[in-house]
């Protein structure tokens, strides 16, 4: 016979908040289940269908259920543990927070965990700990596509990625590329920098500050790389390289 209890009677806000951390993309997964544990409930699912929903024993269905009733959406809450207090004071923790989303002033674009730890005076493993529990990721970077101020934009990039779904029969198409390491760039949008739940963020855009011309090419068939230097990159040159 399927196990069964009644749930408690919950009010709208006590459900949306369940919904919130049931679906929520920041919420540890522990959190997750139990508020779905609880949603379950909720619905009139039993037991056996709440262990297939979620492949969780019953013990744990009957614990959080039970904390549930009686403590309401703080019992799905971790419970203070005892143990050793903490020798890291908030202070220490501040400054670290503060180092990781500093920029350094020689050029590097982060400063390490390692060194951190030597200047607040503990380990690499803390200063990861309080990192993690600030939700903060200084060795991640994304980048976003800012708007690309080219009116062709569009219609180039139509164009292109056509080529690439439909060749042309018997046609020679080249792949031409640049690399951005050897010029000087400045990003088109300012850099986002790093905050709680979100690495340092850049834009895919930038605009030059100067640059090597380097044209190359690669024979994928032999391996031969030909390589020049130009002065300018334009159009007859690049013409003149391919013939």
């Amino acid at each position: 016979m399927a196990r069964t209890s009644v749930p408690p009677a919950v009010g709208k806000e006590i459900r949306e908040q369940l919904i919130t951390w049931a679906k929520g993309q920041k919420v540890e997964s522990r959190m997750k289940l139990r508020a779905n544990i609880i949603l379950d409930w909720l619905e009139g699912y039993t037991y056996e269908q709440t262990q297939e929903h979620f492949e969780v024993s019953e013990m744990s269905i009957s614990k959080w259920r039970q904390r549930f009733a009686e403590h309401g959406l703080d019992g799905l809450k971790d419970q203070t543990r005892t143990g050793k207090p903490s020798t890291v004071t908030p202070e220490t923790k501040n400054m670290v927070v503060h180092l990781a989303c500093s920029k350094p002033d020689d050029g590097r674009q982060r400063i390490p965990q390692t060194e951190i730890a030597k200047k607040m005076g503990i380990s690499q493993s803390t200063v990861s700990e309080i990192l993690q529990s600030h939700e903060l990721r200084p060795h991640k970077t994304e980048y976003w596509c800012g708007k690309s101020p080219n009116p062709l934009f569009f219609p180039k990039m139509v164009e292109i990625v056509g080529l690439y779904l439909h060749p042309p029969e018997n046609a020679l198409v080249l792949c031409v590329d640049e690399k951005t390491q050897i010029q000087a760039l400045d990003r088109s949008q300012p850099e986002l920098p790093l905050r709680p739940g979100n690495p340092r963020r850049l834009t895919n855009t930038y605009k030059r500050n100067g640059t090597v011309n380097l044209v190359a090419a690669l024979s994928v068939h032999s391996g031969e790389i030909t390589a020049q230097t130009i002065e300018r990159n334009l159009e007859h040159n690049f013409k003149n390289k391919l013939n």
